[in-house]
Order: C-alpha cells, then sequence, then structure tokens
C-alpha cells in the first residue's frame, strides 16, 4: 500500500536500522546470472519504503542490476518515506523507486500536482536535480489514489467514471474512505468540488485502509471505496476503478532514483534499468502486488521468478 506522507521525526532511526539490517544481512540477495557488463563495479545498497509494491521493486531491480555486472543487496527494512529519502541523501543507501507526486509534494514542497504523467515526471526531475538526485526514465505504473466499485455493481449502476459518480442518486453515492484522506486537498474535499459531488457525511465512512478493500467487494458499507490503482487487492476482489476523468488525482508514476554523481559514473544504470522499467505497468504491478498480498508469496521469490519469465535475468 502506497503510503503518501509519513513523519521526518523517524529520520534519526533510520541509520541505525540500515546499520542493523547491514549487520544482520536483511533482505540481502544474490548475484544473478550472468547478462553483460554495463554495471561493472557498482555496488551500494538498494532500498525500498515499507509496503510490498516497494519490496518487490527493490529485490528487482537489484537482481537485475547484479545480473548486468554489480553488487548490490536490498534492504527492506527501513520504515517510512522520509526515511528512504533520507538514506538516500546521506548515500546510506545507492537508489530506491520513487513516486513523482511524492516527490513533488512532498520533498519538493509544491502545493499543487501537474497534470499529465510526462509532465509530471518531467518537472519532478528538473526540481530533484537541484537537489543532486537523478530520475531514471519511470515505468508506467501510476500507484496513484482512486475510486473502485465491485465490478458488477458498476455494470449495474452503468458507472465508468468519477464523473459518472456525481450524476447518480445520492443514494447510490456511498463511499469508503481514510481518515486521512477525509482532510486532504488532494483528497475527499478536493474531489467533491472537482466532480460536484454533494452528499451527506451518513453516505462517508471513515475506515481503515485495508478494510476499504474488502467493504468496497462486500458493498454494504459503499459503492464505491478509495484505494490505490496498483494495489493487487483490485483485481483479486474483482473490483473496477473509475477513470479520473478530469485528472484531479496527482499522479504518483515510478521511476528508479539514484544521486547524480551515482549516474555520472555508472550511465549503464539507467541503460539495465530501461530493459524492466516499461514492463512495469499498472496492471502488471498489481498482478506482482497480489502475488505478496493475497497469496502471501516472498517478495524475493516473486521479484526473481518474474525476472525469469521475461528473459532479463
Amino acid at each position: 500500500m502506497n503510503k503518501r506522507t509519513t513523519t521526518s521525526l523517524l529520520a534519526l532511526a533510520a541509520v541505525g536500522v540500515l546499520a542493523l539490517s547491514a549487520c544482520s544481512g536483511a533482505g540481502s540477495t544474490t548475484k544473478s546470472s550472468g547478462k553483460g557488463t554495463e554495471v561493472a563495479g557498482l555496488t551500494g545498497t538498494i532500498g525500498a519504503k515499507d509496503f510490498s509494491e516497494q519490496f518487490i521493486l527493490a529485490y528487482l531491480t537489484s537482481d537485475l542490476l547484479n545480473a548486468h555486472g554489480a553488487k548490490t543487496t536490498a534492504n527492506i527494512k527501513v520504515v517510512g518515506s522520509a526515511n528512504v529519502r533520507a538514506a538516500l541523501e546521506s548515500d546510506n543507501f545507492m537508489g530506491y523507486w520513487e513516486y513523482t507526486g511524492t516527490s513533488w509534494i512532498t520533498y519538493n514542497k509544491n502545493t499543487a500536482p501537474v497534470k499529465g504523467e510526462a509532465a509530471q515526471f518531467a518537472a519532478t526531475k528538473t526540481a530533484d536535480a537541484k537537489n543532486g538526485i537523478a530520475w531514471i526514465d519511470p515505468a508506467p505504473l501510476n500507484n496513484t489514489y482512486a475510486f473502485a466499485i465491485r465490478s458488477d455493481k458498476a455494470k449495474k449502476l452503468g458507472v465508468k467514471s468519477l464523473s459518472d459518480i456525481a450524476k447518480l442518486p445520492v443514494k447510490e453515492q456511498t463511499f469508503c474512505i481514510e481518515s486521512e484522506f477525509s482532510t486532504r486537498d488532494d483528497g475527499w474535499p478536493g474531489l467533491k468540488k472537482a466532480y460536484g459531488i454533494d452528499v451527506p457525511d451518513s453516505n462517508v465512512a471513515l475506515l481503515d485502509t485495508g478494510v476499504i478493500y474488502t467493504a468496497t467487494q462486500k458493498g454494504t458499507d459503499c459503492n464505491f471505496g478509495e484505494v490505490f490503482q496498483t494495489d493487487g487487492r483490485i483485481k483479486a476482489l474483482d473490483l473496477t476503478v473509475m477513470k479520473d476523468d478530469k485528472e484531479f488525482f496527482p499522479v504518483y508514476q515510478g521511476a528508479f532514483t539514484v544521486k547524480k554523481a551515482t549516474l555520472d559514473k555508472y550511465p549503464g544504470i539507467a541503460k539495465v534499468i530501461a530493459l524492466m522499467a516499461p514492463k512495469l505497468t499498472t496492471t502488471e504491478m498489481q498482478t506482482l502486488n497480489a502475488q505478496a498480498d493475497v497469496d502471501g508469496d516472498d517478495p524475493k521469490t516473486i521479484a526473481h521468478d518474474w525476472l525469469v519469465k521475461q528473459g532479463l535475468i
């Protein structure tokens, strides 16, 4: 589950967790069968935020780089987006996968997102260049906010977009959302204004993130549940995501980030990541995440098996 905001008060704990993980060997990966030498000599740790998608991305990246001459490990023990970013900035992490919306809004302190994936990526890349951080060309995956509904109910109501929801009778406009989402400018208040949704408070249930998925599937507490687009439970529970036809939500496109100095020294990083990134679509990431969050498979194994299946290692 994508974590939009984290507290910077945990930042001081990051170094300690990093050291502990290094001593215990937690999250390490082994060198895969050779595929090339584009990044020979590259060493370091690939970081991850604390949810399954990030674990999988870290292992994918470490295994793939190692197959092209690097000697890297994956560390999935650091808690909090701010701590992972701090680990990159302090060179405790060689790189990690970040989301454009997170960097643009949280780290670069912009209040409004840029509409369009390409435009948002370009703006984020330029902003972070001033921080000495380079963005490798992104994957198509977009782990942004969305609203989903049970697929059979979507057909019954004839809804495909958020604009369609606003046209429904008020009794059908029932929502399950997180408490944080209920107060964010890029959440419920802004969404209602953008789409002209006008419902009483009784039509909105505040639930924990994980509960929203099952509640939406049952359809008793709400018809429409707040979800993240790449979450594996969307597919597993046969939910249909509503199109954000007015592009209200920020883009959270994933891309591998490294220090500019590291990329300058090892330009092959971009070439290696480009072998994998285009394959990581929102739908493909949903499938991989479902293996972890629904089936309970090990993210390290999920990553390795996918790379083998794709012929990348």
